[in-house]
């Protein structure tokens, strides 16, 4: 069981995170990370429809007929966008008119309804919270940290708008990385988000890479001294 929670922490975060592995859910990723705010407050909202519709999908996963299983399930994560829209309209209304449209398109985010048909529907509720947690925040942290490349280029700012989330409290937690009269518009507009996050991705492959051939070379190493040890004896 603890493998199996620790596979899905690494397939959430780093293997098959999805947004720099099966690069889904770009859409709203490219538009909405103009800021750490405005990325985070959508990385919650997504985390949290991954985490209901998971438990949901699981829980009805031997009673929903597999003929009409991707409607149903299309269903579930449209009652939980609904949820979610309807709670940030209240408490962050704000917020929600800043992410608009985005908001409802959680509903065809490709990685949601992705996980309910590859995991969640196969799995125990326990599982399928798990994976739709961990998915939700590697999708999260991908839009937080391309969110806070791109405002601190093109504003030169962090957490900009944070009253939009926590409340009139959080204005004093804007940082002013630089002053500029000019901003570097193309931070800004989307052309920024596509280069930011082909850049994230690259660091990726590379770090992948490096671990590839560290662990290559200490096999190598294990091998050459079992042979050695083996001619001793």
């Amino acid at each position: 069981m603890t493998n199996e929670y620790k596979e899905l922490t690494l397939q959430g975060l780093w293997k098959n995170n999805p947004a720099i592995v099966q690069l889904l859910g770009l859409c709203p990723l490219l538009a909405v990370s103009g800021t750490v705010v405005n990325a985070l407050g959508l990385g919650i909202a997504t985390t949290l429809v991954l985490l209901g519709s998971n438990i949901t999908v699981s829980l009805v996963r031997n009673i929903v007929p597999n003929e009409i299983r991707i409607p149903i399930f299309v269903m579930v994560i449209a009652s939980f966008v609904t949820v979610i829209e309807l709670l940030m309209h209240a408490f962050t209304f704000g917020l929600y008119q800043v992410l608009g449209i985005f908001i409802p398109l959680i509903v065809t985010n490709c990685a949601i309804i992705g996980r309910a048909e590859a995991y969640a529907s196969k799995h125990s509720v326990k599982f399928a919270a798990y994976d739709g947690l961990m998915m939700g925040t590697g999708f999260t942290l991908i839009l937080v940290l391309l969110g806070a490349i791109r405002e601190i280029l093109g504003l030169g700012t962090l957490f900009s708008g944070a009253e939009l989330l926590l409340g009139n409290w959080a204005s004093d937690l804007t940082i002013v990385v630089y002053q500029t009269d000019a901003n570097f518009l193309l931070a800004i507009l989307p052309p920024g988000a596509f280069l930011g996050l082909g850049f994230i991705i690259a660091a990726k492959n590379i770090i992948d890479q490096v671990i590839k051939d560290r662990t290559q070379v200490k096999d190598k190493k294990v091998v050459q001294r079992a042979r050695v040890t083996g001619t001793d004896i």
